[in-house]
């Protein structure tokens, strides 16, 4: 009979491993974006996971900092119809403290009069993690087989200039589809 003695390290590395899957009921992905904007609502990574009941998006930034002088903000675009051209819905916020939030069911990305949308959704920050959650129900959303997102923040310089606007890659560029 032949025994193995796994080392504390060894034991740690599988449980990391095992507890960074995603859950067996969504799917979902992650996509980096490269630090290209000097303040503190720099778009770092995005990750969209499309769950049983919601749909949840998570950015990640650089110095996400809770003061109303930073103006900090974010739109996440969500694309739920393959066969008609740009985003079926806007879930917009700010990211500093005191702000508010809204998801908006809009026509593409230059509609000058978005709807409000009815149902279950949130937008919650986290200046320690650096995050912004955004998270909608399936239903609010038409209950879609699959979604893409685009991204793109902003925010405010201590002169009052406005920042670039930093896009998750290219602008107006879509993550891959992900299913439900």
């Amino acid at each position: 009979m032949r025994r193995t003695i796994l080392s504390a390290t060894t034991l740690a590395v599988v449980a990391l491993a095992l507890t960074q899957t995603t859950a067996a009921n969504a799917d979902g992905i992650g996509v980096s974006d490269p630090a290209d904007l000097g303040h503190g609502v720099d778009l770092r990574s995005v990750e969209v996971e499309h769950k049983a009941r919601n749909v949840v998006v998570t950015t990640t930034h650089t110095n996400l900092r809770p003061s109303w002088r930073t103006g900090s903000s974010g739109s996440v675009f969500i694309d739920t119809d393959p066969d008609d051209r740009g985003p079926e819905y806007l879930f917009a916020g700010g990211f500093f403290q005191g702000t508010d939030y809204n998801l908006l069911a809009v026509d593409g990305f230059d509609d000058t009069s978005p709807e409000p949308v009815e149902g279950s959704y949130r937008m919650r920050v986290d200046y320690d993690t650096e995050q912004v959650r955004f998270r909608m129900s399936r239903e609010a959303l038409g209950s879609p087989e699959e979604v893409r997102v685009a991204v793109r923040v902003a925010g405010t310089r201590s002169d009052g200039s406005e920042t670039p606007t930093d896009w998750l890659g290219a602008p107006r560029s879509w993550t891959d589809w992900v299913a439900q």
